[in-house]
């Protein structure tokens, strides 16, 4: 069952599972809460898991204007405030782990951890073939015939609206994120960085991104894709829990981390 809570404005849905530390998951773009559920139960079982959905996704209205990353982060920041979670760990999936990182960069004080899983943080951490495949979706009558059908029945704008919102997606990502890298410099949560080695991402970019902040490891997961906490929950939620431990083991053997 889920809840919803005004946070700056936004009538804002979550669901909530489990008890302990807090973590919250931000799911992708054109997704809903529902993306995470082979993830939900096993972090639950040491973990209090929130999963709030944002502007123009889900069960929570679009809002007139643009949607960018920066308004999606700041409205992330006031739900976080709204549900007193300063020092949650945000763990965020494509579109959600670039609001994940700009929280971090603009509201340090909110986040313990950060994961950001399969996201480049600015355009060129993308494969050509990635921009391609964009390009493709957006002109291809049944991948938006598909988020239709996540939409339609979900959203309290009513299923007439869903064009507006595909279209400012579209538009998103064709022109951001673009987050400079002396910004990702000043992320100070412990952070993991995961991708798939298929992934829409470049490794190169994550292994930059990880190297630029203070306190961060590289996960890329073998045999996967943009989609890895679906293909392989398994390893995705081990690599989540054992980076959330409190007592994490340290490196041995650090060579080539400076």
């Amino acid at each position: 069952m889920g809840e919803y809570i005004d946070a700056g404005g936004l009538r804002t849905y979550y669901e909530v599972h489990g008890e302990g530390d807090p973590v919250v998951l931000l799911h992708g773009g054109l997704a809903t809460a529902e993306s995470w559920a082979r993830q939900v139960p096993d972090l639950a079982e040491h973990h209090r898991v929130y999963v709030p959905e944002r502007r123009g996704h889900g069960r929570t209205a679009d809002v007139e204007g643009p949607i960018t990353y920066a308004a999606m982060a700041a409205d992330t920041a006031a739900w976080l405030e709204a549900m007193s979670l300063t020092g949650a760990h945000l763990i965020g999936w494509s579109d959600g782990a670039a609001v994940a990182a700009l929280v971090a960069i603009t509201r340090p004080e909110l986040v313990g951890k950060l994961v950001v899983i399969s996201q480049y943080l600015s355009l060129d951490g993308e494969w050509p073939s990635s921009r391609a495949a964009l390009d493709e979706m957006a002109a291809d009558g049944d991948t938006r015939a598909m988020f239709e059908a996540v939409h339609g029945p979900l959203s309290p704008d009513g299923p007439a609206h869903f064009p507006v919102v595909y279209d400012k997606l579209m538009r998103l990502w064709r022109e951001e994120p673009e987050i400079p890298l002396t910004d990702v410099a000043r992320i100070t949560a412990p952070t993991l960085i995961m991708q798939g080695d298929g992934d829409w991402v470049r490794v190169e970019h994550s292994a930059l991104l990880a190297r630029t902040v203070a306190d961060a490891q590289l996960a890329v997961v073998p045999g996967t894709s943009h989609a890895l906490p679906l293909e392989k929950p398994e390893v995705v939620n081990t690599l989540l829990l054992d980076f959330l431990k409190a007592d994490r083991a340290g490196r041995l053997l650090p060579v080539g981390t400076d």
